[in-house]
């Protein structure tokens, strides 16, 4: 029952990012508001679903946009992979944790998702590819983490509650 709360999550995420934050750019990068979601929700450590949200995400992600569905798929799921891996590294400094993720897997998401257009037929040049697009996106998703991970941290609390001891 609490896997079922990242449908109606991941689709309200969905929602706000391909109708109004993918309005918000910096030269073309925009802000990837699922895959903040994905990497908050995988960085607590009462979770035990992160890998069903990265799955789910991908999947929708594969359905909504014009990328091939293993892209995003695998984007979602190594970035909760590299979540999963420093929580249980870094465990001391979860800020620096959640930064640390955010930025490599924002450079995941973005090598992934160019290896799948270049495999694909698209030609682009990698050069404007890490300026124009991939920079911009990672500074935007810097600066959007701490909010959503408020948010996800006190959805994490409400789904997993701390148990008390009397």
């Amino acid at each position: 029952m609490k896997n079922l709360i990242a449908f109606p999550v991941l689709g309200l995420a969905f929602v706000l990012q391909t109708a109004i934050l993918s309005r918000i750019t910096l030269l073309s990068g925009t802000i990837d508001l699922v895959l903040l979601i994905v990497v908050a929700w995988a960085l607590q450590e009462q979770v035990q679903s992160a890998w069903h949200w990265a799955a789910l995400a991908g999947l929708m992600a594969g359905f909504v946009s014009g990328l091939p569905p293993y892209v995003s798929l695998l984007g979602y799921i190594l970035a909760v992979g590299l979540a999963r891996f420093l929580l249980r590294q870094i465990w001391q400094a979860p800020i620096l944790a959640l930064f640390s993720v955010t930025f490599f897997s924002t450079l995941l998401m973005h090598l992934v998702t160019f290896l799948g257009l270049f495999l694909n037929g698209t030609s682009l040049s990698l050069g404007d590819v890490l300026t124009l697009i991939t920079l911009p996106s990672v500074f935007l998703n810097l600066l959007f983490v701490l909010p959503v991970h408020a948010v996800i941290r006190d959805l994490a609390l409400w789904v997993y509650p701390v148990e008390e001891f009397v």
